[in-house]
């Protein structure tokens, strides 16, 4: 499989685990990593490796009795770009997050872009920094634990 293809299974793999409130197994894709939300953010909004990103996931979305934050991730427009040395990438990929609850009927709750930086770790690509930058809000009432204040 070429590094492009790779790059791309981590990104889908992302939304895969994020659906199945497998926060534990997000967190794993960025041992190696970060996560922020805004372009030069402060110190205390970026959460780092394992312990940073599972503690951001744990504060901020909610999960129901069936362990799930029942939301289904749609990725669309990955673009990906392998450095020429071969050991770095970035891509820029478009989400539309949407859910269904017992009191919200199934829609589009928030979309937006995910700019990516990936690095190679003995010889495998690691997600390096996630920036996810909103678009567009609708109900984050039966998602979120927290106001994002947007």
């Amino acid at each position: 499989m070429d590094d492009a293809r790779l790059i791309e299974n981590l990104i889908y793999r992302y939304a895969e685990l994020i659906d199945g409130g497998d926060f534990e197994g997000v967190a794993r894709l960025f041992r190696h990593g970060r996560i922020h939300g805004m372009d030069d953010p402060p110190p205390e909004a970026v959460f780092e490796g394992f312990d940073g990103v599972l503690k951001m996931y744990e504060m901020t979305t909610r999960r129901y009795d069936d362990g799930t934050p029942k939301t289904h991730h749609i990725t669309s427009n990955v673009q990906v770009e392998i450095a020429d040395d071969a050991e770095r990438a970035v891509a820029r990929t478009y989400y539309c997050v949407m859910q269904a609850t017992d009191s919200l009927p199934l829609q589009p709750i928030i979309t937006g872009r995910y700019h990516d930086t990936f690095h190679r770790v003995d010889g495998a690509w690691w997600f390096d920094t996630r920036l996810m930058l909103v678009d567009q809000l609708g109900d984050l009432s039966q998602h979120m634990l927290l106001d994002l204040g947007l």
